[in-house]
């Protein structure tokens, strides 16, 4: 999948939890969900299971611990769809 693609989709599921609108407009691979973004623990999860849905995958505890940022996200989420 497409970087610029697989963005705009995690931006339409993260945006509902985003805490810091100003760190929102300007989300990259670089931004942090946590430090940039604001997003509680508990949101985290909740981003994790509409990331599965979304791309029909299958993410393990050690790829929920790893996904902090969009950069660790966008290669999880790319790693699973090759794998599929």
């Amino acid at each position: 999948m497409e970087n610029e693609e697989l963005i705009t989709k995690l931006k339409a599921i993260v945006s509902p939890y985003v805490q810091d609108e100003a760190a929102f407009k300007t989300l990259s691979e670089n931004t942090d969900f946590v430090r940039d973004l604001k997003i509680n623990s508990a949101n985290l999860v909740d981003i994790i299971l509409d990331i599965e849905d979304e791309f029909d995958i299958r993410l393990e505890n050690e790829d929920m611990e790893k996904m902090l940022d969009v950069k660790a996200a966008m290669a999880i989420v790319n790693q699973k769809l090759a794998s599929k």
